[in-house]
């Protein structure tokens, strides 16, 4: 860039390199999806295509960027984790999530037509906030997937049980929210069941649990330990970060070969992470045999 005299105005940029050696997670809301939802007759509790249309842009997400290691996601919102040994973008805040958020917005509306072929966009437009948040230890980034899902529980039982009492129980919004304001969990379930002849828990498990997006390669055996990957305190990220550049692309091409598998399954309990090691550990798994591979042999 040439010098001139203007070019001082730099000085007024801020720094915002984020701490090294943190899991950095990216996490994007939909701004305004009330209004969103209702304009376009979403439907309640959950629109299923709504839901879908989302992981689509996940998935998009995560193939633009190999260095996302996991997306988590529910309702209007979505989590993107970088491994701590990430140096994508420097690190810098800024960087990390305007693209992370304005890539998963450009997605989302790109793809809008195919799954609501039948309600064209119109201004105004979808679209998302990003802010991204900083977790020491492994056990602090598990500890934050745990509280997402447990709150995509919650609210999925609440929304359930509340939109059953409108649209079933002839209740109006706030007879259903006076209905429920004391109520546990339990006695929810037991609404349903015994109100609506609905079991929450034969509700698919998008809705119940959300989305998990990875890359899918050969799982684990069932019940074998893998030492180091739930430790909270590993120290996997001092070794990765001491990759040489042609091994670091390595694992790049290695990635971007992986399938982007959508699961809904429970991120709580250690299974989902035992058997797919390479989430946290941050290296390239295995990737399955291709058909191709399965004719040679």
């Amino acid at each position: 860039m040439a010098n001139s005299k203007y070019e001082y105005v730099r000085e007024f940029e801020q720094t915002d390199l984020l701490l090294p050696n943190t899991w950095i997670v990216v996490r994007i809301d939909g701004r305004g999806f009330h209004k969103l939802s209702t304009k376009y007759a979403f439907e309640k509790p959950n629109d299923r295509s709504a839901l879908d249309l989302m992981n689509a842009a996940a998935v998009s997400v995560m193939k633009e960027f190999p260095d996302v290691i996991l997306g988590y996601g529910d309702s209007d919102e979505y989590s993107f984790i970088f491994h701590k040994s990430t140096s994508l973008f420097q690190r810098r805040a800024s960087k990390l999530s305007t693209t992370i958020t304005s890539t998963f917005t450009a997605h989302y509306v790109y793809l809008w037509p195919t799954y609501f072929p039948m309600k064209p966009l119109s201004p105004p437009l979808p679209s998302f906030d990003g802010r991204c948040v900083l977790y020491p230890t492994t056990k602090d980034l598990r500890n934050y997937l745990a509280w997402r899902q447990a709150d995509c529980h919650i609210n999925n039982l609440y929304n359930t049980i509340f939109h059953t009492l409108v649209l079933r129980g002839n209740l109006s919004p706030q007879e259903a929210e006076a209905a429920l304001s004391t109520t546990t969990a339990s006695a929810k379930n037991e609404m349903l069941f015994q109100g609506f002849g609905i079991n929450y828990n034969n509700e698919p498990e998008m809705y119940r649990k959300g989305s998990v997006v990875y890359r899918a390669y050969e799982l684990a055996p069932v019940g074998v330990p893998v030492s180091g990957n739930l430790n909270p305190d590993d120290d996997d990220g001092a070794e990765r970060a001491s990759l040489s550049k042609t091994a670091a692309e390595k694992e790049k091409k290695i990635r971007s070969k992986a399938r982007i598998a959508v699961e809904h399954v429970d991120i709580i309990k250690d299974d989902f992470w035992e058997r797919r090691p390479w989430i946290l550990s941050g290296k390239s798994g295995i990737l399955p045999p291709t058909s191709e591979d399965a004719m040679m042999t």
